[in-house]
């Protein structure tokens, strides 16, 4: 199939499975055309069958907001043409399932039957989407789509709950790789922590909603029974505040503001523990990650992610701040040789959710539509 996906080409999860997804689908043979305003960071070089289109975004002084979405559906109604797309896979509903429509109904009118998917990622649902200006375009869109899936149940439920769905949606859940193993890594890890020290790592977008500061928290009363440091992937606005906090609990000399990273396997392979405090996950993709380098996950138990980590499995689970119990399960596992099992079912875990499982699933949505 010739299948053009549309994305966020940004380190978030959404553009992460996107590319991920397309990539996995072009060595099967499919031909994927990725369509978005910047090459998405995890497309790498050159790929067979993996082709990219580049919307433009035009500076007129007319516009004090450029107008993305007309922009991108456009290129959408380009591509579809020339290339001969049998579908289109949009990921996050804003604005790419709208787009996604206004191009269906502009090359209806020139003869082309397009049909396009919506996935659902999480704060285009749980975040964005309830703001009320959004609401009504969000809900048309999703009722239009001619296939719907959400990345979690508690995702499913969230849509359900917040707008007038009529459309079916099926719960495919997002995946990893496991392509690589923490014996793969080249780094150092004494550069970051001697040998009596364990490594506690967080990835993320250091907004709000990830909690950050409840990391440097729980690391700090760890750190009192644990020798550890701890190694901070990513940027955001709340960087500043948690730098402010490191210096605060004199913690600076334990803790490494790494900056973003493309490939952060590296980090997790040099990991004992990750650190997930978040107020909510749609599904908790960075817990899987880690866990697929056999780090196990010590996170909250809100949105999607009890369906990732398994407490007192691959990890343990507490209540949205609760620094002290998060804490204490970080010691259980770093201590009393506890952490060779506990890297061990953090394995098995990710081995449920790898794409070997996965793909089949949205192969099979694909095919059905273009039937």
């Amino acid at each position: 199939m010739k299948i053009g996906i549309v994305l966020y080409p940004t380190f978030g999860g959404s553009g992460v499975v996107a590319t991920e997804l397309g990539k996995a689908l072009a060595k099967k043979g499919h031909e994927i055309h990725f369509i978005t305003y910047s090459q998405p960071v995890r497309l790498g070089g050159f790929t067979e069958n993996v082709f990219y289109h580049e919307v433009s975004v035009s500076d007129y002084p007319l516009f004090d907001f450029q107008p993305y979405e007309t922009e991108l559906a456009s290129k959408m109604v380009d591509v579809v043409k020339y290339e001969k797309l049998d579908l289109i896979h949009v990921h996050y509903a804003i604005p790419h399932a709208s787009a996604a429509f206004m191009a269906k109904q502009i090359l209806k009118t020139q003869g082309i039957t397009i049909p396009y998917v919506t996935t659902l990622h999480g704060t285009d649902i749980t975040l964005v989407g309830r703001d009320p200006s959004f609401e009504p375009v969000i809900t048309f869109c999703i009722n239009e789509s001619d296939a719907v899936t959400a990345v979690s149940e508690s995702l499913k439920k969230d849509t359900l709950k917040h707008f007038n769905v009529k459309n079916e949606i099926t719960v495919v859940p997002n995946f990893i790789a496991l392509d690589k193993k923490r014996t793969d890594s080249k780094i150092n890890r004494g550069l970051y922590a001697s040998p009596d020290e364990k490594i506690i790592s967080h990835i993320s977008n250091f907004r709000k909603v990830k909690r950050v500061e409840d990391v440097i928290r729980v690391f700090a009363e760890t750190i009192k029974k644990v020798p550890s440091k701890l190694l901070f992937v990513g940027d955001g606005p709340e960087r500043y505040g948690c730098e402010q906090l490191c210096r605060e609990l004199s913690l600076c000399e334990h803790i490494l503001f790494l900056g973003k990273i493309r490939d952060t396997s590296d980090v997790l392979a040099i990991s004992d523990a990750f650190l997930l405090p978040s107020e909510t996950e749609s599904f908790g993709l960075a817990a899987l990650e880690a866990m697929s380098m056999g780090v196990p996950v010590v996170s909250s138990n809100s949105g999607g992610i009890p369906e990732v980590n398994e407490n007192g499995f691959s990890g343990f689970l507490s209540d949205v701040g609760d620094v002290n119990d998060m804490s204490k399960n970080l010691v259980h596992i770093l201590t009393e040789n506890r952490l060779d099992s506990f890297r061990d079912n953090a394995l098995v875990q990710a081995q449920k959710f790898a794409i070997s499982k996965v793909l089949p699933m949205y192969e099979d949505i694909y095919t059905k539509l273009v039937r």
